[in-house]
């Protein structure tokens, strides 16, 4: 199996990048209050798209979707669960 070439980790078009523009806007939106449990939240809000896209290139294979992932096929079965995505 051939892996194809990504971009370079923290270029213009980065996935880092994105979420350090995205959290600008979110303290921004925020006006100077402090968010709470930031770490949590920016997890699960990632989160949910990885598996998502995950198991969609899996074809829905939960396996499969693990070793894209690189996690273990149980702790992939209950983050789908958490998430509510069968």
């Amino acid at each position: 199996m051939t892996m194809k070439k990504t971009k370079k980790e923290g270029g213009p078009d980065s996935l880092a990048k994105h979420v350090d523009q995205a959290l600008s806007r979110y303290f921004e939106d925020l006006n100077d209050q402090d968010p709470v449990d930031l770490y949590a939240m920016v997890i699960r809000e990632v989160e949910r798209p990885v598996l998502e896209r995950a198991m969609a290139r899996a074809e829905g294979n939960q396996s499969r979707a693990s070793k894209i992932l690189g996690i273990n096929r149980n702790t992939l079965r209950k983050k789908l669960l958490d998430h509510g995505i069968s």
